[in-house]
């Protein structure tokens, strides 16, 4: 017993209770930012000068600065949180942005602007109050206890709910009660800034069907012969290679007049209602898929062939369900659900914010250009629109997607209730809704989420907290490294 507590003890030594909180906001600020600003490196302008042939708008590297006040005199100095709670200032970092011009191909203009300001999480590594020692805590007015993990915003201390929810770019398949189809398989496929729901259906004639964006109940088969494998026998092996189940026979006799990917991309066409002409209406079928389709495992025409084999394997998995009943997968297992920290949340909100920041840029250069009094871009950048956006999401707690209260004045009842506040996690399902699966308690939730602290009534099960010595892992293992362990392990991959 007394060694067990010296374990705890030494544990909390070195580790703080909010401390995967602040990795996440840190990582956010170090990385993040800046591959959010990479996904959209170029903007190109349609109305442009008239002397002008080709202009591009450049994004190029992001400095943060840890956070600071400009006083009425103009003077710049560093702010402290206990100064931000008494003034009732926000307690943020300033964001610069390199930005160049190429007007025909060479470069004019290349300036680093100031595009907004970013609250600040107190103890993380961009907060004046990271690796201070209790006696310099005190000095600048902090409990030497507090353990930091939340935000400032005029004068309000604001924390963000981490976020519960189902792991993304996986297929499930779910037995129905009700409806055409007795099973139905959903994938939810992310990339940065994409979250497309897929829907795989089999309706009483045995047709599969595939529902993504504006891809209403498509035939499966024809959405892979569209990415490229044409062939029947190709698609069957692709699907089953030991076991042939009859619906993908009669899924394939469904789609036998379709002997080319042109006749395929025609045929998704007429199902959505494109009215151009045939180039054009290709070209923007194969774009949507492109796009929409399975962002996850890429957004370039080279991807297609994965996607088509993915599709094949989803139809296999999707028949032994149906057919085979072999277990379905538990939605409710904690290898299943995906938590969202505070960077992960930032992440989504910046992402947003930075798109509407570029819109914004482009109509005020664009009415510079009509009438005809530009001349540099740095007057079409306003710092003042991405800073009272993130600001007003974070006072309200209204975030992107609809969500409500994702961010909540923190409790300050008692120590125990900040913590308690701290470490809270909130499910996106309804409340008003029974659940009854998603509110009991998992066994895989067993030193990963406290099963006591949950509140009575509508609420209960779906508010949770994480227990006291749960760390939550940030490492990211990339695709290249996966596929290396695979092929050492005897794995072929055909694409």
């Amino acid at each position: 017993m007394n060694n067990s507590k010296q374990l705890i003890k030494d544990y909390f030594d070195k580790h703080s209770l909010v401390e995967s909180n602040i990795e996440s906001y840190n990582s956010f600020i170090e990385k993040g930012i800046q591959e959010i600003v990479n996904e959209t490196q170029e903007i190109i302008p349609t109305i442009i000068p008239a002397e002008v042939k080709d202009f591009k708008i450049k994004l190029g590297k992001v400095i943060i600065e840890k956070p600071q006040i400009v006083e009425a005199d103009g003077s710049k100095r560093d702010i402290y949180p206990n100064e931000a709670r008494l003034r009732k200032l926000t307690y943020s970092a300033p964001v610069y942005l390199g930005i160049s011009a190429y007007i025909d191909g060479v470069e004019r203009e290349q300036f680093t602007a100031l595009i907004g300001k970013i609250p600040v999480m107190t103890k993380s590594k961009y907060c004046h109050l990271n690796g201070l020692n209790k006696e310099s805590l005190i000095k600048h007015g902090e409990d030497s206890e507090d353990l930091g993990g939340y935000f400032i915003l005029n004068g309000n201390e604001r924390v963000l709910i981490i976020v519960e929810d189902l792991v993304s770019n996986k297929m499930f398949i779910e037995k129905n009660n009700t409806g055409p189809s007795k099973y139905t398989g959903k994938i939810y496929s992310e990339r940065s800034a994409y979250r497309i729901p897929h829907l795989i259906e089999q309706m009483k004639d045995g047709i599969i069907y595939l529902t993504f964006t504006r891809f209403k109940r498509v035939s499966i088969i024809a959405v892979i012969k569209a990415l490229g494998i044409v062939k029947d026998q190709d698609i069957s092996n692709s699907i089953s290679e030991d076991k042939q189940y009859d619906d993908i026979f009669i899924n394939l006799y469904e789609t036998l007049d379709l002997k080319t990917q042109n006749q395929a991309l025609e045929y998704l066409s007429k199902k959505i209602g494109l009215s151009q002409v045939k180039d054009e209406k290709n070209e923007e079928i194969t774009d949507l898929i492109d796009r929409y389709l399975l962002p996850h495992l890429g957004i370039s025409p080279q991807d297609r062939m994965a996607k088509a084999y993915n599709l094949c394997k989803y139809i296999k998995r999707f028949l032994m369900a149906a057919r085979d009943k072999i277990p379905l997968i538990d939605k409710d297992h904690y290898m299943n659900k995906r938590l969202k920290l505070s960077g992960d949340l930032l992440a989504d909100l910046f992402r947003v914010n930075l798109r509407a920041l570029v819109q914004d840029m482009l109509y005020n250069f664009q009415r510079l250009v009509k009438r005809g009094k530009f001349q540099s871009i740095r007057i079409i950048i306003r710092d003042q629109l991405l800073t009272s956006r993130i600001k007003s999401a974070m006072s309200t707690g209204s975030w992107v997607g609809g969500r409500k209260g994702v961010s909540q004045n923190i409790d300050r009842t008692n120590f125990l209730a900040t913590i308690s506040h701290l470490q809270r996690v909130v499910s996106l399902l309804s409340t008003s809704q029974e659940n009854f699966d998603a509110r009991s308690l998992h066994p895989t939730t067993l030193g990963r989420l406290c099963p006591i602290e949950t509140p009575e009534g509508t609420p209960i099960g779906l508010r949770k907290n994480l227990a006291m010595l749960t760390k939550i892992s940030q490492e990211e293992m990339h695709d290249d490294k996966i596929k290396k362990l695979l092929e050492g392990s005897g794995l072929e991959i055909k694409w």
